[in-house]
């Protein structure tokens, strides 16, 4: 199949022929005729493997019929989670729309709002979008939406775990009613369906690839260490293998920051990329990153979607994630569009329950490799992959005699009211009885024998 056999324009296949793409990846050959029949659309298919193309090649091929945009309004509205994935799907907007006479602009957080209320004055064909910031252009009349044919929600999953469903829900209700909505996700979990039925209505259901599947291009195992030795242990491996690019995951913003400055310190070109970085040092890092003056981009999982990097050979995982399927995204940075690349996991014996976790969702055990010399201390157990679900614990069965609410010591009659019969006298209140009735006995017999010596002699 080629891309000319989608029923595409000159003008785009030009587009596509320049960036050296001859034929659609499965999800690019099943989306483009569905997204062009003007039908609603949800497709899930794995990170890397050309979602982006995928709705936007159809979506210019659309756009280049209809009527010009006007001022301040939209014809395209493109939501995306992050800035980077925004950015990147910007620049596809641009690449494969470059022969056409359309007009396209990015907007999110983190950046100065005037500029992009600058653009937006003369309308947009595509606006690409985080949440958050369009409802702030919307809020301030940058943004108007009556032209608006085409909704499509990119990364609809991360954009439920990043906790924009509230965003999502107020854009939706200032948009047309009448419009067509694409939904592109990396699975169609039950939230995600939940959200969809809100969305799309009677949509052409895309699937490419297993739910929560990591590729075969992809070479995955893990390095057991003591956690204290992984920064030692990743400029090692870094020497050693003479690897060039390398994108690292770290849990968190700080832990990506002393990570870089240990492998500078090393001699090892590192940039960090994480939240608390201006939009314009997070540019600057990536940028420099692809074209090698960074050797290592060290990032939370904020990077774990959209960074389009061609060919990455390396992606470590430096602290393994807590939610298991943010290792199928992260490991998905490499390995894209059939080339090959290597996942590096560095495990820690504080980490076994999240590599039991993610063993047990991609289905299979990871390869392990002892480095000499960072043999760990406290070892990392190997895990089991039993699929049988766990069966529920079966409930206690309650002591005789006792209810909820109880205290332990009571028993069911203890808290009987009064008139009902009497409670039952337990161990230690018998014993105190009998121990009572003893000593008054003694008593007793102790005042008849002094009586009997006082009593005058007759």
């Amino acid at each position: 199949m080629s891309f000319a056999s989608l029923g595409l324009s000159e003008s785009l296949l030009e587009a596509i022929t320049e960036q050296g793409y001859e034929t659609p990846s499965p999800i690019q050959a099943k989306a483009i005729p569905a997204v062009m029949t003007g039908q609603d659309v949800m497709a899930a298919a794995q990170t890397g493997t050309g979602k982006t193309a995928g709705f936007t090649l159809p979506l210019l091929e659309r756009l280049s019929q209809g009527e010009p945009v006007r001022a301040n309004q939209v014809r395209a509205l493109v939501l995306a989670p992050t800035r980077e994935l925004a950015a990147q799907v910007a620049d596809s907007v641009a690449t494969y729309g470059k022969n056409l006479p359309l007009r396209s602009t990015v907007v999110f957080g983190g950046v100065k709002i005037n500029p992009q209320m600058m653009k937006l004055r003369r309308g947009a064909d595509i606006l690409v979008a985080t949440p958050g910031r369009l409802l702030d252009l919307y809020n301030q009349n940058a943004v108007k939406f009556k032209q608006l044919e085409v909704l499509i929600l990119d990364e609809a999953d991360r954009m439920l775990d990043m906790g924009f469903i509230h965003d999502i829900r107020k854009i939706l209700a200032i948009l047309p009613k009448q419009r067509q909505n694409l939904m592109f996700s990396a699975t169609f979990s039950d939230e995600i369906r939940n959200l969809a039925k809100k969305l799309v209505h009677n949509p052409i259901e895309i699937s490419v690839t297993p739910r929560n599947t990591t590729a075969k291009t992809v070479k995955q195992w893990i390095c057991p260490v003591d956690k204290k030795q992984k920064p030692a242990l990743l400029a090692q491996l870094t020497h050693e293998n003479k690897w060039q690019q390398v994108l690292v995951f770290t849990k968190t913003k700080h832990g990506a920051n002393r990570l870089t400055r240990y492998l500078e310190n090393e001699g090892i070109k590192a940039a960090a990329i994480h939240g608390n970085k201006s939009q314009g040092a997070r540019t600057k890092a990536l940028a420099d990153f692809k074209n090698g003056e960074v050797r290592m981009l060290v990032s939370t999982d904020i990077a774990a979607r959209g960074l389009d990097i061609d060919q990455l050979p390396q992606v470590v995982n430096f602290d393994l994630p807590n939610v298991p399927e943010d290792y199928v995204h992260r490991i998905g940075r490499t390995g894209r569009a059939g080339a090959r690349g290597q996942a590096v996991s560095l495990v820690s014996a504080d980490e076994i329950k999240q590599l039991a976790d993610i063993e047990h969702l991609i289905g299979q055990l990871l390869t392990r490799r002892l480095i000499d010399g960072f043999e760990p201390v406290h070892d990392v157990p190997v895990s089991s992959l039993d699929r049988k679900p766990k069966k529920p614990k079966k409930p206690k069965k309650p002591k005789v005699g006792h209810r909820d609410g109880q205290r332990s010591g009571d028993n069911a009659q203890g808290h009987k009211a009064d008139g009902d019969k009497p409670r039952r006298r337990g161990r230690g209140q018998a014993r105190a009885e009998n121990k009572a009735s003893k000593n008054a006995q003694q008593s007793n017999r102790s005042g008849r024998h002094s009586q009997r010596r006082r009593a005058p002699i007759g």
